[in-house]
């Protein structure tokens, strides 16, 4: 029985499984891949069982959403290690054995990540992960080489493993036992965030989340919602708000979350005056929604642990012009 399983979450991603699964069964050596399809509407399953009648297929009912999507997966696979990899990922020869090889050793970590580039600019940092994941004092998140939309090329700066605070949902590998541990991921979410509140969990467990920059892939980005979707912007700051109230140490939460609000309707008010209406409504129904949700998010604090100790990137980023995570 292998130890690792590589679990791919399949939504009408079946262009990326074309192009992209080849790589990962060429290179993940000793490891069980399997895909998931999050009843795709398009020709996924009956491409997968023609093309690869080999791998391992799971049909889901109905589309769960990246985060229930992965929980329903994960409930019928018995391995050790549960590697998260997006359809859009391109993997590279001996990424994985860095990353289990470095949980094998180090038992007080529950998951890691590879650098994460982008495929379609190969000398820059991909936007979503980098080399590794942090939330500043308000949980906004960034990532060492990419802080809010300003992405870095990849120099060799951070080429040194490094403690963090999130692993990249496009590309994690986790303890299956931690994982379950932790309650998997907040379904209610559906997607984006999912893994930072699964990480911050993790970290309220007492174990530790690292960057293993020795391992890389590359990374698409925006497979499944693209960034210019006003339901990934309402996504985005739904989740971050619920995030907050889900984690932060009561008295961090009055205070932080007012300000947190004020900020995000700032970012509303710049959508507008950029001509993008329907990402500033996004961000209002977000709130909305977010504020529904209070009472749901209050009962799902079991495991609060101590705030992270962070900067304020808004301060950082926009008055003092740091733009790397190297300036921070």
């Amino acid at each position: 029985m292998a130890k690792t399983a590589v679990v791919i979450l399949n939504y009408n991603g079946k262009t990326y499984l074309e192009k992209f699964l080849p790589s990962v069964i060429a290179n993940s050596e000793n490891a069980e891949i399997i895909v998931a399809d999050n009843a795709s509407t398009d020709d996924s399953v009956q491409f997968m069982k023609k093309a690869f009648p080999d791998i391992r297929l799971l049909r889901l009912s109905k589309n769960h959403g990246f985060a229930g999507g992965y929980n329903e997966t994960l409930k019928q696979v018995n391995t050790e290690y549960f590697l998260l990899l997006n359809s859009d990922v391109e993997v590279t020869k001996g990424w994985l054995a860095p990353l289990t090889s470095f949980l094998d050793e180090n038992p007080d970590y529950a998951a890691c990540q590879p650098k994460v580039k982008d495929y379609n600019h190969r000398a820059k940092f991909e936007y979503a992960g980098a080399c590794g994941g942090f939330i500043d004092f308000l949980g906004y998140p960034y990532c060492r080489g990419r802080i809010f939309d300003e992405v870095e090329i990849d120099s060799g700066q951070y080429n040194e493993p490094l403690d963090i605070f999130w692993s990249s949902g496009a590309c994690m590998l986790v303890r299956s036992e931690v994982f379950f541990k932790a309650r998997g991921f907040d379904q209610d979410f559906f997607a984006h965030m999912e893994e930072i509140d699964l990480c911050w969990r993790i970290h309220s467990l007492g174990l530790k989340i690292k960057s293993l920059p020795n391992s890389t892939v590359y990374h698409v980005g925006g497979g499944t919602l693209d960034k210019s979707s006003p339901f990934k912007t309402y996504l985005n700051f739904r989740n971050g708000i619920c995030l907050l109230i889900k984690n932060l140490p009561l008295e961090k939460l009055l205070l932080k979350l007012p300000i947190r609000i004020f900020l995000d309707w700032i970012a509303a008010f710049k959508f507008l005056m950029e001509g993008n209406a329907q990402h500033s409504w996004s961000v209002l129904k977000a709130h909305f929604s977010a504020t529904l949700r209070f009472p749901q998010m209050l009962k799902k604090r079991r495991l609060i642990s101590p705030a992270p100790k962070s900067k304020l990137m808004v301060y950082e980023y926009y008055l003092k012009g740091n733009r790397k995570f190297s300036d921070l």
